[in-house]
């Protein structure tokens, strides 16, 4: 039912009710403003509610995956599933009383600026219209499923769904089953579903470096002492950031990565039985390029006599059949895509138009590659901020650590507003261009730019997603905002 109703007048509004929109919710809500988050979904939790297939689980720590300041003491393991994860959001929600707030099934299409009153007008589908002051988007580049455009696909005859669409209702038990894809999401599924079908084919277009997780559970003495004793808790959660920032060294230099991926490799050899199949599950890049995963059941399903690995191209679909480009025929009850998520924001935005200054267009503004200073405002949209941003994502540790440095930043932007006697601010293109030209030239020596092609980087080549320095460094330089690299202005019109 739509809500056509008077507009909604508030001063901050938040669109997506994941980890980004919720904890800036939390904090600007400290900082004493009224905000408002919209979520096109009947229930919080971003990825962790649309991401339940069998298996789905996080591949950062538990302790470091989750609020600095809402900590969790009792985890079940050091990584936890979808399930633990989603809770733990929901309990958030709960505890910060955030659910009066919260407006679900509320798709946001538009916001548009209007200078002269300095507030922001944000409309959704189903009819509803906000005035704000500030616009924080908080929509995460992980929730639009990517679609492969296979020939016959519309023809299939059995079942098909997304990983992150996945139907519980359906019974893969003794099925004929395809899986098309090797990322983050079908190396946690393929070894739950493979026990229970009848066969389970898996389509790679590239491997995938895999490395072992450990996924000890935490005991009960651990729990207790973590419940009792916080510093204790904090110390290993300190411990788990550390080691994960070591990780860095090898996106950040070539040459750790290729001395890193011969244990790597060693590690398929060890796992896998037949030397062939291990040959084909052995990525060709540099370790690093594309997403590293991490499992420590993905390879052995391979030795399996019920699993099939088909490193060839898929030529068509058929009503009940998938037929590979080198002409084999294999039967198909069901198809599951895990073909992961669009993250170019110039695509999984278009149906969600934003006009800043003068009426300028973002997705004009973004036409040749999205870029943001410090991924979190972008020049022309004043009083507009962004969570996980252009180049803020991560290849070797925790977002939420990021996200929590952009709501510090956002938090204290409106403060600097406030301090100007200003009504806006919008960051100077100057600024701006200096810091993404800057970006981009140290992102040249990384691993992400020694040859593959990954969703970290445009059809063009260029590197939208990351984040090319330590995480330290970026919250040291997200403390306070540099005044000097924005404009503050005033509406015209009380």
């Amino acid at each position: 039912m739509s809500d056509t109703s008077e507009p909604i007048s508030i001063d901050v509004v938040l669109v997506g009710a994941g980890f980004g929109g919720l904890c800036a919710a939390i904090k600007l809500r400290e900082a004493g403003r009224s905000v408002l988050i919209l979520e096109k979904g009947q229930d919080v939790g971003g990825t962790w509610r649309d991401n339940t297939y069998p298996g789905a689980a996080c591949d950062v720590q538990s302790h470091l995956y989750s609020f600095s300041f809402a900590p969790k003491t009792d985890w079940s393991r050091r990584y936890a599933g979808w399930e633990e994860i989603l809770a733990y959001i929901r309990g958030v929600v709960d505890q910060f009383n955030l659910r009066p707030v919260i407006r679900l099934g509320q798709e946001v299409i538009g916001a548009t600026f209007d200078a002269s009153a300095a507030r922001w007008t944000v409309t959704t589908r189903q009819g509803l219209r906000v005035t704000a002051r500030y616009v924080v988007l908080a929509t995460g580049p992980l929730h639009v499923p990517a679609i492969p455009n296979l020939p016959g696909l519309d023809q299939f005859q059995g079942k098909v769904f997304h990983s992150a669409r996945w139907d519980h209702d359906y019974d893969l038990t003794g099925k004929d089953v395809v899986s098309i894809g090797t990322g983050g999401s079908a190396i946690q599924y393929v070894p739950e579903i493979a026990p229970i079908v009848h066969k389970l084919t898996v389509f790679q277009r590239s491997a995938a470096w895999v490395i072992p997780r450990d996924n000890r559970e935490y005991s009960a003495a651990k729990k207790r002492l973590y419940a009792a004793v916080p510093l204790a808790r904090a110390a290993h959660r300190s411990a788990l950031y550390w080691r994960n920032e070591s990780r860095g060294l090898v996106m950040f230099a070539p040459g750790v990565a290729r001395a890193a991926q011969k244990l790597a490799t060693r590690f398929i050899r060890m796992q896998v039985k037949d030397p062939a199949v291990a040959a084909r599950l052995t990525p060709d890049y540099t370790l690093g390029c594309k997403r590293v995963l991490i499992s420590n059941v993905y390879f052995p399903v391979f030795n399996r006599p019920n699993v099939e690995l088909v490193t060839d191209g898929i030529r068509e679909i058929r009503a009940h059949s998938i037929v590979s480009s080198a002409g084999v025929e294999r039967p198909c009850d069901c198809l599951i895509l895990g073909t992961g998520f669009v993250v170019d924001p110039r695509i999984y935005m278009k149906g969600f138009e934003v006009v800043g200054l003068g009426g300028r267009r973002l997705a004009d503004d973004w036409k040749n590659a999205p870029e943001a200073y410090f991924g979190v405002t972008v020049a022309g949209y004043p009083n507009l901020f962004q969570l996980v941003g252009p180049n803020t994502g991560l290849g070797h540790n925790s977002i939420v650590f990021m996200i929590e440095a952009q709501v510090h930043y956002l938090v204290r932007l409106m403060a600097l507003i406030d301090a100007r006697h200003a009504d806006y601010a919008t960051v100077r293109a100057d600024a701006q261009r200096a810091f993404n030209d800057d970006l981009q030239a140290n992102l040249k020596g990384t691993v992400w730019e020694t040859g593959c092609a990954s969703w970290y980087r445009t059809a063009e080549g260029r590197n939208i997603s990351l984040w090319p320095w330590s995480t330290w460094r970026y919250w040291l330089r997200m403390r306070t905002p540099d005044a000097a690299a924005y404009d503050f202005g005033k509406g015209t019109r009380a």
